[in-house]
This record gives C-alpha cells, sequence and structure tokens, in this order.
C-alpha cells in the first residue's frame, strides 16, 4: 500500500474495530448481575489484537491471521515497547479461544475480567503513541 491516506485508512478501521472491543468490555463489565465475564475477556484480548495489527498496519509489516498474541509481539519492531508480560500475552490468548466454546474451563471470575480490561487499557493506550492521530481518531 503505497497511498498514505489509504495506510491510515486501513490504520483507522483496525481501531475502530479496536475501539468496538474495549468499549464491549468495559460496558459489559458494569453489568449489576449475570455478568459474561468469558465475553469480557474475549473482547479484551481482541482489542489488544487488534491496535497490535493497526500498529502493525501502520509500520507496512504483512502479519498473520492469527489470534495469538505472543506471536504477533514478535513481529513488533524493536523500537516498540509494549507494557504486556509474557505471561498476560499468553493469558489474553486463550481468551481469544477458550472462551467462546464450552468445555473443561472453570467459568472466568470478574477479577479476571476486570484484569483483561485492564490489561487492553494499558496496551491501548501505549499503541496509541505510535499511530498517527488521524488513524485513531483523535
Amino acid at each position: 500500500m503505497n497511498d498514505p491516506s489509504e495506510l491510515v485508512g486501513l490504520v483507522r478501521q483496525w481501531v475502530e474495530r479496536a475501539e468496538e472491543d474495549f468499549r464491549t468490555a468495559e460496558y459489559t463489565l458494569t453489568m449489576p448481575e449475570n455478568c459474561p465475564f468469558g465475553t469480557v475477556c474475549f473482547h479484551g484480548q481482541q482489542c489488544v489484537e487488534k491496535y497490535i495489527k493497526a500498529l502493525l498496519a501502520w509500520r507496512s509489516i504483512a502479519f498473520p491471521k492469527v489470534h495469538d498474541i505472543g506471536e504477533l509481539m514478535l513481529i513488533l519492531p524493536s523500537d516498540v515497547v509494549l507494557p504486556i508480560s509474557p505471561d498476560e500475552q499468553e493469558l489474553l490468548t486463550d481468551y481469544a479461544v477458550e472462551t467462546r466454546y464450552p468445555g473443561d474451563r472453570e467459568p472466568l471470575t470478574r477479577t479476571e475480567a476486570e484484569d483483561s480490561v485492564a490489561i487492553a487499557r494499558k496496551v491501548r493506550e501505549a499503541i496509541r503513541v505510535y499511530l498517527p492521530k488521524e488513524g485513531t481518531g483523535g
């Protein structure tokens, strides 16, 4: 993609979708009862994944269609430092699939959901610094 305005447009699309996930996670977490904590965790993961992909797109770095946060982190340029530990990367990656299907996993807790949103918030804020203002709506 050689046209800068097309690149900014692509970044904006990734950011818009990441923001939808972030708002969904935050809003769902406010439910006074029967909060689907797995849904919150899933959307926290999706926010982080899509923000990383927005940054990779902005840097014109090809990336695979994966949900593995750790794998995406390995593709980032060395000048990009994000506040997410390997344990947090693995945790969020688990939420991408395991929370969507029935299985042997224990139900997720409010604390896990709150942690997912907190991780998404800090990664979101860190990545927005690297993106063009016109690509983030700001």
